[in-house]
């Protein structure tokens, strides 16, 4: 059985191809999706990134527990709601992968809202930004030198105040304005997103499809 993989709005499809074409891939998982292939098959190798926050249900901690009961399976999760998960089902065999799920492991993150986002149906292009993305970016303009570290912590709060469907770096830049930031500084800014938008949610997606790749190939070898 060739490996599944959640994905949706972290990575673009094209990329995952490209790094691991073998893969099955799916939508991003909503409730029920775990216990399809626990009573479908009997081994499996399950990559976890996405799921779904307000289409739908998303899988559960216990139905995901369901899938590590089996033998002959793998789950591993990472950069969304699959670090979320793998961090609640570790003790239990999932393997966690990338920043994000140490992240929420070692307790420096903790709420859902860090990595929630809104998407289309149809292609999961983003509508909306991940907190966790915008702290990424954030940093990185800062070692850039485009905005003051001050700054930065000011644009981190603006960001946390808006609920997470309408979290995009427009709003967080307008709002900004009437919290003392210099209008040069945001416009600064505003330009620099515009090319450096940074997503460490497409950087541990990555790393989770290479994990599925690497291993993947070195069970068809014995």
């Amino acid at each position: 059985m060739l490996p599944i993989i959640f994905l949706g709005p972290s990575l673009g499809m094209q990329k995952a191809r490209e790094i691991f074409p073998l893969a099955d891939y799916r939508p991003p998982a909503k409730k029920g999706d775990f216990l399809k292939i626990a009573d479908e098959q009997n081994d499996a190798f399950v990559g976890f990134i996405d799921g779904v926050f307000l289409q739908d249900y998303p899988p559960t901690p216990i139905e995901v527990h369901s899938l590590l009961k089996k033998n002959n399976v793998t789950v591993a999760g990472a950069a969304s709601l699959g670090a979320l998960r793998a961090v609640e089902l570790e003790k239990f065999g999932m393997i966690g992968i990338g920043r994000i799920f140490q992240l929420y492991k070692s307790g420096k993150l903790e709420s859902d809202d860090e990595v929630a986002v809104t998407f289309s149906d149809h292609d999961y292009k983003l509508q909306s930004e991940a907190l966790i993305d915008i702290r990424y970016t954030l940093y990185w303009a800062v070692k850039d030198s485009i905005i003051r570290r001050d700054t930065k912590d000011v644009l981190v709060k603006t960001a946390k105040r808006i609920y997470f469907p309408s979290r995009n770096y427009d709003e967080i830049i307008e709002r900004a304005r009437n919290d003392g930031i210099e209008k040069s500084e945001l416009e600064r800014f505003k330009e620099y997103v515009t090319t450096n938008r940074r997503s460490l949610k497409e950087e541990d997606s990555i790393k989770l499809i290479q994990f599925v790749k690497e291993r993947y190939l070195e069970s068809l070898k014995r």
